[in-house]
C-alpha cells in the first residue's frame, strides 16, 4: 500500500476540521473512525418518538458560526443551514422575569434596565472587534497575539474569577444571566479565568447569534465530511485504532482523541516529559443529560425562555455559584445548574406535529453513577409549572452512558478535560507546539487542545497548521 501524507483518528469536527486543513493543501488524507457513523460530539438521533431529533451532545453553535475556520469554508454548498431563534439566551428567575441575550446588543442592553450600560461597558469593545479576537483567543494562550489592541482589554477581564465580573451587575438578572454563561466553564465560579467563558459565550452571541444547525448538529459534520471527500479525502467507519501499529503507512498522524487514549494508543513510544504531562492530566465533571419528547410548548412563566434557543436554569447567581460548588466538591448538587436546548423553535424540522425534543444536561462529578433525573424535571417544573405533565418520553444519559457513547467522554466529561488550574493554559501540557506529542509525525487535534472544547474545529485546524509543517520539509 502506497504510504498516506496524512491519516486522521477521529470523525468528530476537531478530525474533520485537521483532516479539511490538510486536504486544502494538496496533501492526501484518510479519517478512520471506530464508530459506524461519523460526528463525534455532533451526532442526532431519535431516541424517544420516531421521527423527533435530538441532538446527542452539542446542541447550540455561537463559536460554530463564529469560528474562524469553519466560517470561511463552503459548507453552505455542501447543505449546512443555520437557523437562529428569536433568544439566545434566557435565564429565568423565581420572581417570574428572566434576563436574555438577544443577538443585538443594543436591545440585549434596553431590556437589561439597570444593567444595561453595565452591560456594554463589558462587553461591545469584544463585539465591535469579534473576527480578530476569536483569531487569538481560539489559538494557543501561549502564543504571542496577532491583535493585541482588540485581545487586551477582553483578555484582561477574561483573567478574573466570575464573581468579580458579576459584581459589576446591580439586578439578579444581571448577576444570574452572566453566571450562566459562565458556568459553561464546568468550574466554581470563583476560579480564575471562568469569566473568560461568560466573555467569549456572550460576546459571540451578540456578534454571531446562537444558532442551530438546520435538521440536527449533525448537518455541521456531514458537510465537513462532504467537502472533505469533494477535496479527495477519505472517511473509514468502523475502524478503531489500539495502538500505533493500526494505522496505515502515513507520514503524519493525527489523534482526535483524549490523553487518556493517546496514552494507551502510543505511551511506549512518547517522549518521558510528554508521557508525564498526559499521565498528569485532568478529566473534569460530567454531564448528566435528559431527551424529552414534549407535547405543545413547554409552559415557561418567564416570556424571555418561551422564544429562547437556549434556557439556563439555576436560579440566582448565587444558588448558581452554589451549585457548581458541590459539582467541584464530588457531589451531585439537589438542585442543579441545568441547561436546556429548545433547538426546535429555530429549525421545526426536527418535530413531528406538535411533539418536540427538549435537550438538558446537569453538571455532576466525574464518573457520577447516581441519578439526577428527578432533579433536572424538577428544576424545569420550578420555571415551567406543569412542564412533567407534557412529558410523553425521556432518553436518560449517564456520565456511563456518554463515555460508551464517545469514548473522548471519559467519565463523562464533554469537554476532554478540565479547564480548571493551568489546563486552560496549557492543554494538554505548556509547549510551543502543544498539538505535538513529541513522536515525530504524531499530533493530537481532539478538544484536549487548545482552544478547548466547543464546535468550532479550531483544535484541528491549529493542530493541522503543525503538521503541515512536517509535510512540507
Amino acid at each position: 500500500m502506497a504510504e498516506l501524507d496524512a491519516v486522521v483518528v477521529g470523525a468528530g469536527p476537531n478530525g474533520l476540521a485537521a483532516a479539511i486543513a490538510i486536504a486544502r493543501e494538496g496533501y492526501a488524507v484518510t479519517v478512520l473512525e471506530a464508530e459506524d457513523e461519523i460526528g463525534g460530539g455532533t451526532r442526532t438521533e431519535e431516541l424517544t418518538v420516531p421521527g423527533v431529533l435530538h441532538d446527542v451532545c452539542s446542541a447550540i453553535h455561537p463559536l460554530g458560526v463564529g469560528s474562524p475556520f469553519l466560517s470561511q469554508l463552503p459548507l453552505a454548498e455542501h447543505g449546512l443551514r443555520w437557523a437562529h431563534p428569536d433568544v439566545g439566551v434566557a435565564h429565568p428567575l423565581d420572581d417570574g422575569t428572566a434576563g436574555v441575550v438577544l443577538q443585538s446588543l443594543d436591545e440585549t442592553v434596553r431590556r437589561l434596565g439597570a444593567d444595561g450600560d453595565a452591560w456594554r461597558r463589558t462587553f461591545a469593545w469584544g463585539v465591535e472587534r469579534f473576527g480578530p479576537l476569536m483569531d487569538d483567543l481560539l489559538r494557543p494562550l501561549t502564543r504571542v497575539p496577532r491583535h493585541p489592541v482588540a485581545l487586551a482589554p477582553v483578555g484582561l477581564q477574561a483573567l478574573l474569577p466570575a464573581t468579580v465580573v458579576a459584581r459589576r451587575f446591580r439586578t439578579e438578572a444581571g448577576k444570574a444571566l452572566f453566571g450562566g454563561l459562565a458556568a459553561h466553564a464546568f468550574l466554581p465560579l470563583e476560579a480564575p479565568l471562568t469569566a473568560s467563558f461568560g466573555m467569549m459565550l456572550t460576546i459571540a452571541g451578540h456578534a454571531a447569534g446562537w444558532p442551530v444547525a438546520v435538521g440536527g448538529s449533525r448537518s455541521i459534520t456531514d458537510a465537513m465530511a462532504s467537502y472533505l471527500r469533494s477535496l479527495g479525502g477519505e472517511i473509514h467507519t468502523g475502524v478503531r485504532v489500539r495502538r500505533l501499529s493500526d494505522l496505515p503507512r502515513t507520514r503524519v498522524a493525527l489523534l482526535d482523541l483524549t490523553p487518556r487514549q493517546i496514552l494507551a494508543i502510543a505511551g511506549d513510544e512518547l517522549p518521558g516529559r510528554v508521557r508525564g504531562a498526559y499521565e498528569r492530566w485532568r478529566y473534569g465533571p460530567a454531564a448528566f443529560k435528559v431527551d424529552y419528547a414534549v407535547e405543545g410548548a413547554v409552559p415557561w412563566t418567564a416570556e424571555g425562555p418561551r422564544r429562547a434557543g437556549t434556557v439556563h436554569l439555576g436560579g440566582t447567581f448565587d444558588e448558581v455559584a452554589a451549585a457548581e460548588r458541590e459539582v467541584a466538591a464530588g457531589r451531585a448538587p439537589q438542585r442543579p445548574f441545568v441547561l436546556v436546548g429548545q433547538q426546535h423553535l429555530a429549525d421545526p424540522s426536527r418535530s413531528v406535529g406538535d411533539v418536540h425534543p427538549l435537550w438538558a444536561y446537569a453538571h455532576v462529578p466525574n464518573g457520577y453513577d447516581g441519578d439526577l433525573t428527578d432533579a433536572i424535571d424538577a428544576q424545569i417544573e420550578r420555571f415551567a409549572p406543569g412542564f412533567r405533565d407534557r412529558v410523553i418520553a425521556r432518553h436518560v444519559w449517564t456520565p456511563a452512558a456518554l463515555e460508551a457513547h464517545n469514548s473522548n467522554y471519559v467519565g463523562g466529561d464533554i469537554a476532554g478535560g478540565s479547564h480548571g488550574g493551568m489546563q486552560l493554559l496549557g492543554r494538554p501540557r505548556l509547549a510551543t507546539d502543544p498539538y505535538w506529542t513529541g513522536v515525530p509525525g504524531l499530533y493530537l487535534c481532539s478538544s484536549s487542545t487548545p482552544p478547548g472544547a466547543g464546535v468550532h474545529g479550531m483544535c484541528g485546524a491549529n493542530a493541522a497548521r503543525s503538521a503541515l509543517k512536517a509535510l512540507r520539509r
